[in-house]
C-alpha cells in the first residue's frame, strides 16, 4: 500500500506535465473558442461526439453549455452531445453500422450555421472521422480532439487539438481541461 503513494504522486507529476505542455496549443483553443463563439452569434449550435470516455466528455461539455459554467442567471446554450438518445444509436448501428452513428445524426441535425466536435483520442475511430466528414460536406467548422498524433483524423478537421501526450488517460484529462476553457471563454463573450 505503500508503494500507492508513490504511484500517485507520480500520476499527478506526469498529469501537470502534459497540461503544461497544453500551453502551445493556446492559439488552437483560442480559435476554436472564437469559431463557437461566432456560431452562436449567427443562431448555430455546437455538435459533440465521441465514443466512451470520450462520449463522456461530449456530454460534459455539452452540459456546462446548455446549464452553466459560472454565470447561473443566463439563457442556455444549443449544445447537443450525439451520444444520449440510445434509440438512435442502436437503431443505426443495428440496420446499417456503427461507424455511422455519428454521421447519420449529423446529415439531419446540422447546418453551415454549426460547428462539430469529434473527440477520439486514437485519431482513428470511423464513426467520428465519418461524423467529421458528413459535418463538413454540410458546411459547418470542425474541430477534432485527439491524443499527440493525431491518427487517421489528422488532416479531417478545420482545427485539431491534439493533446501533447499519447496516452489515452493524459489525452482525456487535456480533453476536458479543453473543455472547460472553451466554455468559460464561450459563456463569457457571450454574456459579458
Amino acid at each position: 500500500m505503500e508503494d500507492f503513494h508513490i504511484d500517485i504522486q507520480n500520476e499527478i507529476r506526469e498529469s501537470a506535465f502534459v497540461k503544461e505542455k497544453v500551453l502551445k496549443l493556446v492559439p488552437k483553443i483560442a480559435e476554436a473558442a472564437e469559431s463557437i463563439v461566432a456560431s452562436y452569434k449567427k443562431g448555430g449550435k455546437l455538435i459533440l461526439f465521441g465514443n466512451g470516455g470520450s462520449a463522456a466528455d461530449a456530454q460534459h461539455i455539452a452540459a456546462e453549455l446548455v446549464n452553466y459554467m459560472h454565470l447561473k442567471d443566463r439563457a442556455p446554450l444549443n449544445a447537443i452531445a450525439l451520444t444520449v438518445n440510445s434509440s438512435v444509436l442502436t437503431a443505426i448501428s443495428n440496420d446499417f453500422s456503427y461507424d455511422d452513428v455519428f454521421s447519420k445524426q449529423i446529415e439531419c441535425l446540422v447546418d453551415d450555421k454549426d460547428v462539430v466536435i469529434g473527440i477520439s483520442t486514437s485519431g482513428n475511430s470511423k464513426n467520428i472521422i465519418k461524423g467529421l466528414e458528413a459535418a463538413k460536406r454540410k458546411g459547418c467548422f470542425t474541430i477534432g480532439m485527439t491524443a499527440e498524433s493525431g491518427g487517421a483524423m489528422r488532416d479531417i478537421p478545420h482545427l485539431l487539438l491534439n493533446a501533447p501526450s499519447p496516452k489515452t488517460n493524459r489525452a482525456q484529462e487535456v480533453h476536458i481541461l479543453i473543455g472547460h476553457i472553451l466554455c468559460s471563454l464561450i459563456e463569457r463573450e457571450i454574456y459579458r
